[in-house]
């Protein structure tokens, strides 16, 4: 067990579940994820952290090991047997090769996003969904408008209000995708921190 994450609040059994060992540290096949008090380096990559079962029918997808870890931790009651679930990490920004690889051997599968409650974690939804979907996608930010090109149509969303419900509803899209947004932060990670006892 790691005192960092003890004192945080996870698990011995999440912590042995993500292999969270001495140094945390991730692998991701070329590059690696690193945590502890005082830093978070989440690495830019082409390749994925995957852990948990292969044949599981719901993936939960986040930008990092830890914030897989927080949202678990979180969300304790929800998902009693992390064993039944499949984890991916994707790195600080999604790449054609991840989502391809998600595509093609995820099929069928219900997906849930953990990505952040902001600006940026709402267009990745939009992008991990689109990608999955295999939807060529372009969005723009200008004057605190989000602009989407899907489909062959533009759409505009005012910052404060886009969401991947929002996407769907506007392009028509189905999809066996949801989010999962903290309700106090911007992360699940940050709303672990802000929770842990002084």
């Amino acid at each position: 067990m790691h005192d960092y994450l003890t004192r945080l609040g996870v698990p011995p059994e999440l912590q042995a579940f993500f292999n969270a060992g001495h140094d945390l540290s991730f692998d991701y096949g070329d590059e690696r994820e690193h945590f502890d008090e005082g830093f978070h380096i989440i690495p830019t990559t082409r390749h994925l952290w995957v852990a948990g079962n292969d044949s599981a029918l719901e993936v939960i997808v986040s930008y990092s090991v830890m914030e897989a870890m927080a949202f678990l931790t979180i969300n304790r009651v929800r998902y009693p047997k992390p064993e039944q679930l499949l984890f991916i990490a994707i790195g600080i920004r999604l790449h054609t090769e991840q989502s391809d690889w998600i595509r093609q051997r995820l099929r069928k599968r219900k997906f849930t996003l953990v990505f952040g409650s902001d600006l940026i974690g709402h267009i990745t939804d939009i992008k991990f969904t689109a990608a999955i979907k295999n939807l060529p996608i372009r969005i723009a930010h200008e004057n605190h408008q989000v602009l989407i090109y899907c489909q062959e149509q533009s759409r505009s969303f005012e910052d404060e209000y886009i969401s991947l419900h929002q996407f769907r509803l506007a392009y028509g899209i189905r999809a066996n995708i949801r989010t999962r947004k903290p309700t106090q932060s911007s992360s699940f990670l940050e709303q672990l921190k802000q929770d842990a006892p002084d």
